[in-house]
């Protein structure tokens, strides 16, 4: 039985393959399903998730002030630099929804997929609209990298789903969506022009576009249902990159030094 009080414990309502209210579940749900089942099945049908990661704070900071940034010219209706410099023709989007999309805690942008009985959920970081109203969904990376990430070869593949859910849940919204999403990378300089610290980080920012293709969610969706439907705990997960997910090999390496162990 699971202790809802532990630490280790999902606060997450648990999935009940009965229910007829629709399960909420969020972008990141689907990152771990698609990572590996066995972490999704332990975390939403048996309350045990994967231990916390710890917050990227820098990376945090450094989204607050892209969006301040961007809110500028969202409410004076003019394109950020970054769009002259790479030749897009947008602006960022003004709408009252814009607080709501990017509060991924309370609400985002969601939508309730009917075959898999799934209200799917994320938080953005921006959108951006072209002159004949198609939304661009936009993306804040930090990083600190020798060479700044700056093609579609430097994004890690999590990052293209996570694009993907995005332009995905706006589309269910009845909105006209382009394939083309964007990445705005900061890359913290690190070379050896760099002297002195001086209390200031100094960043190379890079406008990374990325085609999208939405395809594979619902069939996922669809999957992931009948995985969390299932009586049956699935096997250790092969985890984005083709390797055995690390989670699972440290359950079951704990699970073995501790046969035969007592405590004292």
């Amino acid at each position: 039985m699971v202790d809802h009080n532990s630490p280790m414990a999902s606060r997450t309502k648990l999935y009940d393959p009965s229910a007829i209210e629709p399960f909420k579940i969020s972008r990141s749900k689907i990152d771990v399903f698609t990572d590996c089942q066995r972490c999704s099945y332990l975390d939403l049908r048996l309350g045990v998730k994967r231990p916390s990661m710890p917050s990227f704070t820098l990376n945090n900071a450094v989204d607050e002030l892209f969006k301040r940034e961007f809110d500028i010219h969202r409410a004076a209706g003019t394109p950020h630099p970054i769009f002259i410099q790479y030749g897009l023709s947008a602006i960022p989007l003004q709408d009252d929804r814009m607080d709501e999309w990017r509060d991924a805690l309370r609400r985002g942008i969601a939508t309730h997929h009917k075959p898999s009985n799934f209200y799917v959920r994320g938080g953005i970081d921006d959108v951006w609209v072209t002159p004949d109203g198609t939304l661009l969904i936009a993306d804040y990376k930090a990083t600190s990298k020798t060479i700044a990430p700056s093609h579609v070869d430097h994004l890690y593949d999590a990052y293209k789903k996570q694009m993907e859910v995005y332009q995905w849940l706006f589309r269910q919204n009845g909105f006209t969506v382009s394939n083309t999403g964007y990445f705005v990378y900061a890359n913290g300089k690190q070379g050896k022009e760099i002297n002195a610290f001086d209390a200031k980080l100094d960043f190379d920012i890079n406008l990374v576009s990325y085609e999208g293709n939405d395809s594979w969610i619902e069939p996922k969706l669809l999957e992931m249902r009948d995985v969390l439907s299932a009586d049956t705990i699935p096997p250790v997960g092969i985890s984005f990159g083709g390797k055995d997910c690390e989670h699972c090999l440290y359950r079951k390496a704990a699970t073995e030094a501790l046969k035969g162990k007592t405590n004292s």
